[in-house]
């Protein structure tokens, strides 16, 4: 598996961190980037080339895949990790934010698609694994940008996947449930400041308080769970179309799936409340 080669986005931190170490461990020529380069050096050091990659930025994602390309010949396995989560009540969020989470959480991903796509049809072979999220299938008060994204990529993806299969690409989605990452932190954060002084500032405090209690052992798990996942959607010899993964997943999406709208109403409430 030496000559195979995996470009893992928003590499700094967290799953994309974990994740594109498990891939070097398991005999893959590994990229990864972020914006944050410093933030990669233990990855360097482990033997994973590391390089600056911004992905609202069209000529950074470009160069990019063109340096892989020059260096390797070829890509086998896209991860589209990058993301993050803006919250806030829709009132106040000024559009400007909601647009940069759309650029960074679909339309990012989706020129990356775009990038390496023509080399994965002609070597007709490759795997695309999009990282999407358990909010990709159910909803939150204060989240409706960050959730209208994952909703957005579960759609891309799933078309993605019957798009590019005629040509041996096969597309994954990877669902996490709570992840113990700074992704929690920040976007609290950005909740609590985008919320303050509004209408919205006491439902705010309540959301953050869920969001917090997200961050503990027994309801959440590690980026590793969602790392060991990745790597098994990139060796399968047929990986499954989704992967639930960590405390809770299979849990929310199977509840989403048998409640009717009313129903999950009630329960979202009376959890953020």
């Amino acid at each position: 598996m030496t000559d195979r080669v995996a470009l893992v986005t928003g590499a700094s931190s967290g799953i994309g961190e974990a994740t594109a170490a498990r891939l070097h461990e398991a005999g893959f020529v590994t990229y990864a980037v972020a914006r944050r380069v410093e933030r990669m050096r233990g990855l360097a050091e482990a033997g994973v080339s590391t390089f600056a990659m911004d992905v609202t930025d069209d000529a950074s994602m470009t160069d990019g895949i063109q340096r892989i390309l020059a260096e390797r010949g070829r890509i086998d396995v896209l991860v589209n990790n990058a993301g993050y989560g803006s919250y806030g009540a829709v009132e106040n969020v000024p559009i400007d934010e909601a647009r940069r989470q759309f650029e960074v959480n679909i339309f990012g991903l989706a020129r990356l698609v775009q990038l390496v796509t023509p080399h994965l049809r002609e070597q007709r072979s490759g795997r695309i694994i999009n990282v999407g999220s358990v909010g990709g299938t159910y909803y939150e008060p204060l989240g409706a940008w960050y959730h209208a994204t994952k909703f957005a990529l579960e759609g891309f993806s799933d078309s993605l996947r019957v798009e590019l299969a005629p040509y041996g690409i096969q597309v994954v989605i990877i669902v996490p449930g709570p992840i113990r990452t700074e992704w929690n932190t920040l976007a609290r954060e950005h909740l609590v400041a985008s919320s303050a002084g509004t209408a919205y500032e006491a439902q705010a405090e309540a959301v953050r308080a869920r969001m917090e209690s997200g961050d503990r052992p027994m309801f959440s798990s590690g980026p590793e769970v969602v790392a060991k996942a990745i790597v098994r959607a990139a060796t399968a010899r047929r990986p499954r179309t989704r992967y639930p993964v960590g405390r809770g997943a299979i849990s929310v999406v199977t509840a989403r799936r048998l409640l009717p709208d009313r129903a999950m109403d009630a329960v979202i409430s009376r959890l953020y409340s």
